[in-house]
């Protein structure tokens, strides 16, 4: 099937031209941190992560987020999914090679990544993150590959393939739930010390890589043609709102933790990421306030199930996404952070170069899921799967 890449409209190559151009634009600024270290980004001694983590932990729920197809299709047999389920597994395999790069990226020097393998720590819950993310990266390729090759062939997967979807059902919640415990297993940050961090990841994944995956199918459909079906867009779209609904419940529970009982510790970093510290205003707490009105706002569009499926459903996937990205990503690292053990305030702010770099592995998992994506659907053409 690996033929078919060869084959496609101009504007295919043109825009694999311009990822490959953005990669190596970007893979020489990478090549200055190499060489000058993380000094180019914005990190410091108090706050040792920063973007680069906050995108890890953001797309290990992307890459989560392909359950919510694979389960409604092989465990309830919903068959409304089956026509999009190759993307999702195949947007779940580049959501982990983004998460592996950023890993990279964060690491300074890449070689280090290898005294995970050559030193194992099974009491360190890294070592655990690293096998279920290749385990669930393995899983997505050959899931995807086999029952896409058997639908090129018109017969069914053989039998073998399904024991491995049972599994990779297990192992979606597993990745999340893992670095879940990377956060919540580090003591002396309140903002992340808490029992249902693991939940709160699971829950903001079920609404955020839904959403992304229904914004890329909806491109998808304006640009190629290729119909995902009416009714399997609804059904996305209620699962993204209920996933949302819950998403929201779990952060509100937080906040009722912290200020019910007055404890310094827990109220402190969410009071410095909505109203910042000693009278100054942090940049972040512009950025907290737009998520929740993005969030509140994205669900009274999407509860109604008129508006759900309506005209301004990719605006409110958009807002969905936005806030979901801004709490998950940042305002979790920065909440973690600071104030620090000591209750003093660190400022972190990414650098442009930073940025740049963390624009260089999103390019990266664009050209993959491009590639594979593009595999999909020329075998949705041949086998006469692609329209209504």
């Amino acid at each position: 099937m690996l033929e078919k890449l060869l084959t496609g409209p101009k504007t295919y190559y043109v825009w694999l031209l311009f990822l490959l151009c953005v990669i190596a634009g970007c893979g020489l600024v990478y090549w200055q941190q190499l060489q000058t270290g993380l000094t180019i980004t914005g990190m410091n001694r108090d706050v040792s992560w920063g973007l680069y983590i906050s995108q890890f932990t953001y797309f290990v729920g992307v890459a989560a987020s392909a359950v919510m197809l694979v389960l409604p299709a092989y465990f309830h047999h919903y068959k409304k999914f089956k026509r999009i389920i190759i993307f999702g597994e195949f947007m779940a395999v580049a959501a982990v090679v983004i998460c592996a790069l950023f890993i990279v990226v964060d690491l300074g020097q890449p070689q280090r990544m290898l005294n995970v393998m050559l030193y194992p720590t099974p009491n360190s819950v890294m070592f655990y993150d690293m096998i279920v993310l290749i385990g669930y990266l393995c899983l997505n390729i050959v899931i995807g590959w086999v029952t896409l090759e058997a639908e090129l062939r018109d017969v069914e997967p053989p039998k073998w393939v399904k024991p491995l979807v049972y599994l990779s059902i297990l192992w979606a919640f597993s990745i999340h739930t893992v670095t879940a415990f990377l956060y919540a297993g580090v003591p002396g940050r309140h903002y992340w010390l808490t029992a249902i961090m693991a939940a709160r990841f699971l829950s903001s994944a079920f609404c955020s890589g839904p959403a992304i995956l229904l914004l890329l199918m909806l491109l998808l459909r304006r640009l190629t043609g290729f119909e995902p079906g009416k009714e399997a867009i609804r059904t996305l779209a209620t699962i993204i709102v209920y996933a949302m609904c819950v998403n929201v419940f779990f952060y509100l529970l937080e906040l009722f933790t912290a200020f019910y009982s007055q404890i310094p510790g827990h109220m402190e970093p969410m009071l410095f990421l909505f109203a910042g510290h000693g009278g100054h205003l942090a940049w972040v707490s512009y950025w907290m306030w737009a998520a929740v009105i993005m969030a509140f706002a994205s669900l009274a569009l999407l509860i109604p199930p008129q508006w759900r499926t309506g005209p301004l459903m990719p605006v409110a996937l958009i807002m969905l996404v936005a806030a979901t990205w801004i709490d998950k990503g940042l305002g979790l690292l920065i909440g973690g952070f600071t104030p620090n053990m000591f209750e003093a305030i660190t400022p972190y702010m990414p650098t442009l170069k930073e940025i740049v770099v963390a624009l260089g592995v999103y390019a990266v998992g664009a050209l993959v899921l491009s590639l594979l994506w593009k595999i999909a659907l020329a075998v949705k053409k041949e086998s006469g799967h692609f329209g209504d």
